[in-house]
């Protein structure tokens, strides 16, 4: 069993051929950096757990009406929520480096059949909306936060 170094047992992840891990790749699967491995190893769990819930009270206090109140954060390969939006100029942009692992989660909209997705690094966080299977996904916050 390879048990990464947040706990998770990497076996049972379908990229595990492809990333190996946080602890065979020192804190960098698939090639980028991890936010979990970067405060685990540098700065303890404590700090990560501090760091996780400043980083939830920060998503709770943009006020957005119609989103549930973000209670957890996951680890994500941001290649799987690096969705491309369209600014008002036409450019096509993602945010997040397809390599790294970042903070999110995903969140209903209420009374609607769209979700909003939370991504967050130690630098910037984002909340975008989008329908089934990331389609029409639209910018509701991206901004400095830390």
């Amino acid at each position: 069993m390879s048990v990464s170094i947040c706990g998770t047992d990497c076996t049972q992840c379908d990229d595990y051929g492809k990333c190996k891990g946080c602890a065979e790749t020192n804190g960098k699967p698939f090639g980028g950096d991890c936010i979990v491995a970067s405060y685990y190893c540098g700065k303890g769990k404590m700090a990560f757990c501090e760091f996780k819930a400043k980083l939830i009270a920060a998503f709770n206090a943009l006020g957005i009406e119609d989103m549930e109140q973000v209670t957890d954060l996951n680890a994500l390969h941001s290649a799987f929520v690096n969705l491309e939006y369209t600014l008002p100029g036409g450019q096509a942009v993602k945010f997040w480096d397809d390599d790294k692992i970042i903070l999110g989660n995903q969140l209903h909209k209420r009374d609607s059949d769209r979700c909003y997705g939370i991504a967050a690094d130690e630098k910037y966080l984002l909340v975008c909306e989008y329908g089934c299977q990331g389609a029409d996904a639209e910018i509701i916050v991206f901004k400095k936060w830390n």
